[in-house]
Parts: C-alpha cells; structure tokens; sequence
C-alpha cells in the first residue's frame, strides 16, 4: 500500500531533508519513525529536497508501507508519536495508482520572510531575514516581475551536480506583501533551481537596496550569466505547497 502525506517541518532542527551518514535530516527523522513501525526500512520519497535551515509546511511524500500493518486512518497518529517535535504529518491517505511524490508534481509555492527594521524580535530567529537597510517597495516590486516567466535562470542557481542541468524555468507568479516591517515574497512555479529561490530574494533586495539593477536582472536572464553569488539565508524560506495537478495561479 502506498501512503501520500503532507510534512511540516522546522529546518533548524536538521540537517535539510535528504538522508545523510550523520542521519539529522527530516528524511532520516521520517524513516527512523517507519522502522519503529514496521521493523523495516521503509524509504521516503518526497516531492524535492530542502537545504539545510529551510523550513515546510507543505512538504508532499510518500511511502510503501505492508498492506496489513495499519489502518490507514492510524499511520499518522502512529508515526506522529514516534516522530521528533521538529517534524510533523499533518495529512495522509492512500495514494492512487502510479502516484508518485516527485515525478506527480505539476508546481510548487515557497514563500521567503524578511524583517525590514532596526531590531529582529527574536521570535523570527530562523524564520525570516534580518535586512535592517531602507528598500525601495518599487523595485523590488519591479525585480519580482522580471522573474516572472519562462527564463533561463542560470544566473541565479547553484550548482549542485558536476554535470550540466537544464537551467529554463517558469515562474508563474511572485506575490510582495508588506505588513509594516515584515516583507513576504511568495514564489510559484513549476520548478525550481538549487538555491534559485534564495538567489531570487537576495536579487531582489540588492535592487531594492539600489545595489542590483532591474536592467542587470534582465541581462541575466536573457544571456545566462554572470551568475549572482548573493544568497539570502536559509531560515527565512518555507516550503509552502506542492501541487499534482494542472491549475491556475494559487497566489494573486
């Protein structure tokens, strides 16, 4: 029987989702609670990988699991109660034939949170970007559009394998809220790049701090390169959503 299940996670608690030796991934977490279950190893698969001190709330997998072991209904209290505070199954149900966790998935939405004022409340640690410096909302509105679209975004990923990737994607839709100091940015898309997410914001606050045009953007996006060494840090993005089927835009 193959399970479907959505995860929240805090990223500070490990080491980013995929297993590891040092086994401090959310992945590790999910599958030592499985082994408790079932006295097998039991692989997780899920809908991407998120670095180490990025956060989830709508993290998509899914599992194979002895058809007589459980209950549907009770694998996640089950697992729940073998599973770290740092993580947590808030859904689950059976998976229809020839689901697939990762290959299924038609999108993605992350959103990135930022602090824009003198002093960090402390309560935000880990989940949003210190940036104490004056933005212009403009352009940074005016960044966030630029993204917007089939581009290549070589310019603004990390490499994570030796070998070349395919560096075209599409951003569907990039939402800016302002809420007096705190700054969202949320991101759909079909698919996103290592790091591209991270890369995107810290684009976007440089040309909101006036030291990053929007035409240098541009450029970027329309020739490949030079690639932009800012990464905005790990603890203010959130894996939001994943989704498994053709729609419209989910973020206006």
């Amino acid at each position: 029987m193959r399970l479907r299940f959505t995860l929240a996670y805090d990223g500070s608690h490990f080491s980013g989702w995929q297993s590891q030796l040092d086994g401090k991934t959310a992945q590790d977490a999910v599958e030592r609670a499985f082994l408790k279950l079932c006295g097998e190893r039991i692989i997780v698969h899920a809908a991407g990988r998120t670095d180490a001190g990025v956060h989830a709330e709508g993290q998509c997998a899914h599992a194979d699991v002895p058809d007589d072991r459980l209950p549907v209904a009770s694998w996640m209290p089950a697992l729940n109660a073998h599973l770290p505070v740092g993580v947590r199954i808030m859904t689950l149900r059976k998976a229809p034939a020839g689901f697939h966790a990762r290959f299924s998935a038609t999108g993605k939405i992350y959103r990135y949170t930022i602090w824009n004022g003198p002093a960090m409340p402390p309560l935000l640690l880990d989940r949003a970007w210190h940036v104490p410096w004056k933005l212009d909302m403009e352009a940074l509105k005016e960044a966030c559009t630029a993204f917007t679209g089939r581009h290549d975004f070589a310019a603004f990923a990390a490499r994570r394998f030796k070998e070349k990737e395919e560096t075209k994607r599409t951003v569907s839709a990039i939402r800016v809220r302002k809420n007096g100091p705190l700054i969202t940015l949320t991101f759909e898309g079909e698919g996103f790049l290592y790091k591209m997410v991270r890369i995107l914001t810290a684009s976007a606050i440089r040309c909101a701090t006036g030291k990053l045009l929007c035409a240098d953007i541009r450029r970027r996006l329309r020739d490949g390169g030079p690639k932009l060494n800012h990464v905005a840090p790990a603890g203010g993005l959130c894996l939001v959503r994943v989704f498994y089927a053709k729609k419209t835009s989910a973020i206006t």
